[in-house]
């Protein structure tokens, strides 16, 4: 929950920057039905159904990985998205050198307020033996809203920013499509 919430603080910042959040539908995203499906998939696996085979869930969180991964690549061009896809990259190395899971600082999950459930798959968790631990969810954000936050997560954050602003702002376009240069004949 405090993902969308500091999503909403994001979209938030473009008004109270002058902004115009209108000018976001001068965008053109191409697959733009990638992302929702990513996340549909990861809140089907982490909160609708977190009970069942682990290899199931694990390759379906990795999957939600590559379809992100591929939104990415075809919108790269637009102002912000490579900054979102640096922090989505650490994200997705992360999990795959930690089998699938994102590694949780165990004390960053306490300083939260979190409570970790045995038996349910969790992207984010404790592992004893972590590899590259320093990726993982090591930030806490405790409140009404507890979780941890990785430092993939706040280049993601960061680049929804650059994107926001760089989209909104007054005079300013987000880098699209390169224009083809046009040779004049004398």
């Amino acid at each position: 929950m405090i993902l969308i919430a500091l999503a909403a603080l994001c979209v938030l910042s473009v008004p109270l920057a002058g902004g115009r959040l209108a000018r976001l539908a001068t965008i053109e995203l191409r697959y733009l039905w990638l992302a929702p499906l990513a996340v549909a998939l990861q809140v089907l696996i982490v909160t609708l159904a977190p009970y069942g085979h682990r290899s199931i869930h694990v390759a379906i969180h990795l999957g939600t990985y590559a379809l992100a991964a591929l939104f990415l690549w075809v919108n790269r061009r637009i102002a912000g998205m490579a900054v979102i896809g640096a922090g989505a990259l650490l994200n997705t190395l992360a999990i795959v050198v930690n089998g699938g899971v994102m590694p949780a600082w165990t004390a960053a999950q306490r300083l939260a307020g979190l409570v970790v459930q045995a038996g349910r798959f969790e992207n984010s968790t404790h592992l004893a033996h972590p590899h590259l631990p320093w990726l993982g969810d090591v930030i806490p954000v405790p409140g009404p809203l507890p979780n941890v936050l990785s430092i993939g997560d706040c280049f993601i954050f960061a680049g929804m920013l650059v994107l926001l602003h760089r989209t909104c702002s007054r005079g300013v376009r987000p880098l699209q499509r390169p224009r083809q240069l046009v040779r004049r004949v004398q």
